[in-house]
């Protein structure tokens, strides 16, 4: 008779557990919403691009041709403006094995209201300085933000 009882109970307890309660006590231990820091921050998506400048057989991307590959291309697909300074790269060649260590570009980008074409505009100056620089890859990275300008 205990045994029917502690059954009985058992079951009641287990039929309360709803998966509509599993999910109600998750989202209460989800993180809070990001809310920006500083006073006049918004929301903005940034796109950092790292363009290395060791070309095969050429040498080095040299200051007048990447001028000239910002001035035609970058500037015509990121009209509303960007960012790059200078850095200095290393990554592992996956095709040698070898660590390869290079000059490279960083260009960044920030928007509060993102191009609906912002990832075709990123891919087309990816591709055109991997085709006019013979670069196996450009790095990437996408994040969302705050920022202020």
């Amino acid at each position: 008779m205990i045994c029917r009882a502690v059954v009985a109970a058992s079951i009641l307890l287990l039929a309360g557990c709803t998966p509509a309660d599993r999910a109600t006590s998750e989202a209460a231990n989800e993180p809070a919403p990001y809310v920006c820091l500083l006073p006049g921050e918004k929301r903005m998506l940034v796109a950092e691009l790292f363009f290395g400048r060791n070309v095969p057989g050429h040498g080095s991307v040299s200051e007048r041709e990447w001028a000239d590959f910002a001035a035609q291309v970058i500037t015509r697909h990121l009209p509303d403006g960007f960012t790059v300074h200078d850095g200095a790269g290393q990554w592992l060649n996956p095709q040698t094995g070898t660590i390869v260590r290079e000059p490279t570009k960083v260009l960044t980008v920030a928007s509060d209201k993102p191009r609906p074409d912002l990832k075709e505009r990123l891919t087309t100056i990816i591709d055109a300085y991997r085709g006019r620089f013979r670069q196996q890859s450009v790095g990437v990275i996408t994040r969302n933000s705050c920022a202020s300008f």
